[in-house]
């Protein structure tokens, strides 16, 4: 069996017979499914992260032992000779949204997210790539070679008829609008500092960069008020496309074509050369994309670069948290003067144990009240609510809690961090979160003018 990721050096903490029935298949890819151990953690309803899809169908199928279960299955020969072409195993794992709350909470650290990203590019490699799935994935692509999308998307969201073709011939649910891209996408500033003691190397995702430029300028301000040089990542000039954004291929990614995501990997790495030679900081955005740098690129195969990537890189919050441990924030923030705010955590984010930085920067505006909901996965997880045949499904699991939260707190400020769980949010209820960077710039005593974006 031919992998697509790099499981060699999958390990788990492993409780018990951590490696219990290991497949007849598979090699190291097989030693990861069999991590599981059937103690059904994954199959219970308290709060949580862990799993939406098993909460809202209160379906064991669809709970992370039963994809196990159907996994080994495949492996073990048992669904014929071409395993994950078979309808079964597809059913197994449709509904898993890649939140990684059974890597957090599942007792040998099941990373069902990973396991998914090897069945989807095994079935695509049997059956092909979808167009709907070709279309999402390359997204950050085709925006910037066909910039008239952006215009087509919004044609289709304010028509039924197109957005009725769009389900009929893509699968692209009607009943969703399509995230807006910018009319003036942001822009790095034309000319960066002189690396210095006090440099970081700012990463402006493909949604931050395409879709809401407001948040990268926002954090480009914060970085500068706080005291920093902020370089802000773009092509190397030998680029083969040196005016397209740089992405981290998660799009590719979580849809199964690893090829094109480690492609987009490579060419990242080129461009944090710099960043690596010099070990300044990596900060960026978008949980998904950023822990994804820490955690899914280290099964890429790219060696020694996307190891160097993963210890330099940092969420902002986190990046922001260390360094008022360090003390060396040169800032003055205003106090808070809103109603207390509700916090909505990305799935990512808190499968690493990474909310405990974003209560500390929260905790640095004086007067700051918060809560954070206690809720799973909003139900968006990219491009799944989106599907025709997921957004019921979707919806359904931001009702869970997230979205009842928000409605029993009408005044209340709204933080989330991540874009599809702003999108859920916005779609569901009507209210705007923002990203942590957005309301610490809010924050500043001597706010920094935002750069304009041209373009």
């Amino acid at each position: 069996m031919k992998h697509h990721l790099d499981w060699s050096s999958y390990e788990t903490a492993g409780q018990g017979d951590a490696y219990a029935g290991i497949p007849a298949t598979g090699g190291d890819f097989a030693r990861a499914v069999a991590v599981c151990i059937g103690d059904r953690l994954c199959q219970r309803t308290p709060k949580g992260v862990m799993c939406p899809s098993f909460r809202v169908s209160g379906e064991i199928a669809h709970s992370p032992g039963a994809r196990v279960l159907a996994l080994k299955a495949a492996l073990n020969g048992e669904l014929g000779a071409a395993p994950f072409a078979d309808a079964r195993l597809a059913e197994a794992m449709e509904l898993c949204v890649g939140c990684k709350g059974c890597k957090r909470e599942c007792a040998n650290q099941v990373d069902m997210a990973a396991i998914k990203i090897e069945w989807q590019a095994q079935r695509n490699a049997a059956l092909g790539v979808s167009r709907r799935d070709q279309l999402f994935a390359g997204l950050p692509r085709l925006l910037h070679r066909r910039p008239w999308l952006g215009a087509l998307i919004g044609w289709r969201n304010r028509s039924p008829l197109l957005a009725q073709l769009g389900e009929r011939w893509l699968g692209v649910a009607a009943s969703r609008q399509l995230p807006q891209p910018a009319a003036r996408p942001y822009l790095p500033p034309a000319i960066a500092p002189v690396l210095g003691e006090r440099s970081v190397f700012l990463l402006v995702d493909t949604f931050a960069g395409l879709f809401q430029p407001h948040i990268a300028m926002a954090a480009q301000a914060v970085l500068h008020a706080a005291g920093y040089q902020v370089h802000v990542l773009r092509p190397l000039a030998d680029d083969a496309e040196p005016a397209r954004p740089l992405c981290c291929g998660r799009t590719y990614l979580s849809l199964g074509q690893v090829d094109a995501a480690r492609e987009e990997a490579r060419r990242l790495h080129a461009a944090l050369a710099p960043a690596l030679a010099s070990g300044a900081p990596i900060v960026g955005l978008e949980p998904s994309c950023i822990l994804s740098l820490r955690d899914d690129h280290l099964k890429l195969g790219l060696g020694e670069d996307a190891r160097q990537v993963a210890r330099q890189v940092f969420l902002f919050e986190e990046f922001i948290a260390r360094e008022h441990d360090r003390k060396r924030l040169r800032w003055q923030l205003k106090p808070w003067t809103q109603p207390p705010m509700l916090v909505h955590g990305h799935c990512h984010q808190k499968a690493v144990g990474a909310m405990k930085s974003l209560r500390k920067v929260l905790r640095l505006i004086p007067g700051c009240q918060f809560e954070f909901i206690d809720a799973s996965c909003c139900g968006m997880a990219g491009s799944f609510g989106l599907d025709a045949e997921h957004a019921d499904i979707s919806r359904a699991m931001a009702e869970l809690d997230l979205l009842p939260a928000l409605r029993a707190a009408p005044d209340a400020p709204v933080l989330a961090n991540g874009f599809s769980c702003r999108h859920q949010i916005e779609e569901g209820c009507g209210r705007a979160p923002r990203h942590i960077a957005q309301w610490l710039a809010e924050a500043l005593a001597s706010p920094e003018p935002l750069l304009e974006s041209a373009g």
